[in-house]
């Protein structure tokens, strides 16, 4: 009897210790942002009312169905619990003194660490870093400032120029904690002077302390990121937009929203996300660069090259602003300075095949094509899969005369990559010049698989189909590039010769005048020829 009561005791009072630790609550207790269940209703707290490990572990759940987000948020509880119970260990209440205790807890007891590169999008998430002891510098710090808010500690997001930090401001304390390297501190000029943060009026929000609304907004810039990487743009966009909508003064959140309004063709928003990010942060060479890529899709070419100069007057070894450049200068015929741009690039990348590839296209546009040749085959000695080198070959042997030569290097682009329309195209036109129409035929019929929207491969099976005189094919080849392109003088002249061909006077005579108007070049003797069938 009495082993039994012992036991009883001995229970009961275990009970009572753990539901007394719990009676004290943590300093979010009474939060309105706890008990939100969606990010709209997040967004319609107040920036005090928010708790950030609930808003990003809602994000978690929408990111991934398996995530259980409650479990991850009891899990934060009790990782406060545990450290303020060693706050009270070592007498210390929640100040400056305490952060060496959640250093010490966090990255050398429980090993959290930081990624080497932010290459996986799911590194982001607060599911995932509790789960796998990782992060980057804005995940880690998004799980230091919702244990901080757990514990009432004074913390505050920072940002720089791609990172983000947490700072410790009690109003007579201020430090700075650096998550990526175990709590470590680092000065206000360490961040300045590294992340090259621009001197800005007193709007900007570099450097400042962020209220958790703010925060939230940076964490709505690298999910944007996040969804980008996995291809859902229109999350993406989603999510970039809250970014900008909260943070405008962001210069990366603007210059993220451009780059998905220049992938969805909304080239004059992009265009102004990208000057809007430049005024706030004119040294980012990237955005530049993107401006300038926005710039060519308008055709403002003297506009691009000169975006692309300030891109690489801010970042001397930026390859890709190079090849960009060197593009641009092609579009306006500047074929010595693209070939300048790309030997400086090749001076920094010597083993990038498609530098020699972009090169071997420059001297084709200039009609070296012996040139040409010699860097794509530079292009293919250091990647011998490159189906562009390839292609370029094609054009150049086709150029030169080399029939042989140009089919053997089109067969190799499309055994590379099989569903280049252009290098089938190119296969097409160099069978129908050999009068090998069937096999002509079938290159085209399978680029028009890819791409059915181009009236020219149309044109080009009809001409196939005509000069093999099966003419009922040829008319429905010539009618559908007359569907997509109405003004395509030579598909009109040349339904004008398969109606002729079928007997179909009335109709001939139709299309070889509407050939006319337009200024197509028509078969000799044609229009006669009809004319005295409808007589």
């Amino acid at each position: 009897m009495k082993k039994g009561l012992l036991l009883v005791i001995c229970v009961s009072f275990f009970t009572v210790a753990v539901c007394f630790g719990r009676t004290e609550p943590l300093a979010n207790e009474d939060k309105r942002g706890l008990y939100v269940r969606s990010i709209d209703q997040v967004l319609r707290l107040g920036a005090e009312e928010v708790d950030l490990a609930t808003a990003a572990l809602i994000v978690s759940e929408q990111w991934s169905d398996l995530v259980p987000g409650r479990r991850h948020q009891a899990e934060l509880d009790d990782m406060a619990l545990e450290i303020r119970a060693r706050f009270k260990s070592k007498g210390l209440k929640a100040n400056h003194k305490t952060i060496a205790v959640i250093n010490e807890y966090l990255f050398d007891e429980l090993g959290f660490k930081s990624v080497a590169e932010a290459n996986d999008p799911n590194d982001l998430f607060l599911h995932s870093v509790l789960d796998k002891k990782r992060g980057y510098c804005l995940s880690l710090s998004i799980l230091y400032l919702s244990l901080g808010e757990r514990l009432g500690l004074p913390l505050y997001g920072v940002v720089v120029p791609g990172h983000f930090f947490v700072r410790y401001d009690d109003g007579r304390m201020r430090f700075n904690i650096e998550t990526t390297s175990k709590g470590g501190y680092a000065d206000d000029e360490h961040y300045i002077n590294k992340f090259k943060v621009p001197q800005s009026d007193k709007d900007s929000i570099y450097m400042v302390n962020l209220n958790k609304m703010q925060t939230l907004g940076c964490f709505f810039n690298n999910l944007g990121n996040s969804y980008t990487a996995i291809g859902n743009t229109e999350k993406a966009l989603l999510s970039l937009e809250r970014a900008v909508e909260i943070n405008p003064s962001l210069s990366e959140s603007r210059a993220n929203l451009g780059n998905i309004y220049l992938k969805t063709g909304q080239i004059r928003d992009a265009i102004y996300e990208y000057q809007t990010a430049l005024q706030i942060n004119p040294n980012d060479a990237k955005t530049h660069n993107n401006l300038a890529n926005a710039y060519l899709k308008q055709d403002w070419w003297s506009d691009a090259i000169s975006e692309y100069t300030q891109a690489l007057k801010l970042d001397p070894n930026f390859v890709d602003a190079y090849k960009n450049l060197a593009n641009a200068y092609c579009k306006r015929e500047m074929f010595a300075q693209a070939q300048a741009a790309l030997k400086q690039a090749i001076a920094l990348e010597p083993k990038d095949a498609s530098l020699y590839s972009q090169s071997g296209d420059v001297y084709g546009q200039k009609s070296d094509y012996k040139r040409a040749i010699s860097q794509y085959k530079k292009a293919l000695k250091i990647k011998p899969d490159l189906a562009r080198a390839h292609y370029g070959l094609a054009i150049c042997y086709n150029k030169l005369g080399l029939a042989n030569d140009e089919v053997r290097a089109y067969k190799k682009a499309l055994a590379i990559e099989p569903d280049m329309a252009a290098a089938l195209i190119g296969l097409g036109n160099a069978y129908f010049t050999r009068k090998k129409y069937d096999a002509a035929i079938e290159q085209y019929r399978r680029a028009i698989r890819i791409t059915p929207n181009d009236g020219m491969i149309h044109y080009n099976l009809g001409a196939a189909y005509s000069n093999k005189a099966s003419y009922e094919q040829a008319a429905a080849a010539y009618k559908k590039a007359i569907k997509i392109e109405p003004k395509m003088g030579e598909a009109h002249n040349g339904l004008a010769i398969a109606f002729y061909k079928l007997k179909k006077y009335e109709l001939a005579w139709k299309h070889i005048k509407t050939a006319e108007e337009l200024g197509a070049e028509i078969t000799k003797d044609l229009s006669a020829a009809i004319e005295d069938k409808l007589r």
